[in-house]
This record gives structure tokens, C-alpha cells and sequence, in this order.
């Protein structure tokens, strides 16, 4: 590899430590995202897959990993493990949500981490995912793995 390569890329591993050096824990994880209007009829939302997505299949909850680490690209902001420390999201402010947090996973219902799938997430870099990325099903089975990050 030339020099000059190599020097690029470990200045562009110094800038991105630095980076993720800058980004903090988010300010107030326990929020809603779902606007004040618009959150009776949020909390309202529901799917045919589950009742409650917590107690999702195991093969509903393995669809919805496969949904967050691909199609859904959730794992660019949120992480691989959710924690909120993916390469993109280290360039966000707010930082994306810590979807590992047992306290956010039992403040938010099913039907609002929905409504910000579908709508995106006001004041955040959260963008709507659908119709674009994925379609109502699929945003329920990401719920549904999400559900399976809180582990106490």
C-alpha cells in the first residue's frame, strides 16, 4: 500500500475516534418522540403478529434482527447492539436512542416506537422508514427484535 494511503487512513481513523469521542449519552432517553397531538392515537396502534411485541415469537424476533442490521438500517445510527453508537449516528444530535435502555423500553408503548418508524422521530435524525425502507409488517418484527434488547 502506498504511503500516502496508508497516512489517509489512519488520519480518517483519528477523525472518526474523534468523532465518537464528541458524542454524549442522549440528554433525555426517556422523551416521547411521538408529538403531544398525536400520541393517544399512537399508543392505539397494533399488529396481528403479537400482542404485545415483548412476547413475540422467537422467529418474529430473529426476522426483526435480520430487518434492523439490513433492509431497515437501523444499525447505522442505533448500533449493532442497539446502544446508540452506530458510525452514523455519531454524528448526530441528539445521538439516536440507547434502544438497550430498560427504563425508555418500558416508558414507550408498541404503537409509538411504530409511529416513529413510520413518521420518523421530530427534532432527530430519526427519518421515516416507511414506505421507503420497509412496510408496516416489517417495522412491526423490528419492534419486535428492539423489544428483545432490554434484558432485565
Amino acid at each position: 500500500m502506498p504511503r500516502w494511503i496508508a497516512g489517509v487512513s489512519g488520519m480518517g481513523a483519528i477523525l472518526l475516534v474523534g468523532t465518537l469521542a464528541l458524542s454524549a449519552p442522549e440528554k433525555d432517553p426517556l422523551k416521547p418522540r411521538v408529538p403531544a397531538d398525536q400520541m393517544e392515537e399512537a399508543k392505539k396502534l397494533s399488529t396481528s403478529l403479537f400482542k404485545d411485541a415483548k412476547q413475540a415469537s422467537a422467529d418474529i424476533v430473529k426476522e426483526g434482527k435480520v430487518l434492523y442490521d439490513g433492509k431497515g438500517t437501523c444499525f447505522n445510527c442505533h448500533g449493532k447492539s442497539g446502544k446508540g453508537d452506530g458510525p452514523a449516528g455519531a454524528m448526530l444530535d441528539p445521538v439516536p436512542r440507547d434502544l438497550t435502555n430498560c427504563e425508555f423500553q418500558k416508558k414507550r408503548t408498541d404503537g409509538e416506537l411504530f409511529w416513529v418508524i413510520k413518521n420518523g422521530s421530530p427534532g432527530t435524525g430519526m427519518v421515516a422508514l416507511m414506505p421507503g425502507s420497509v412496510n408496516e409488517e416489517e417495522a412491526w418484527k423490528i419492534i419486535a427484535y428492539v423489544r428483545s434488547l432490554c434484558k432485565s
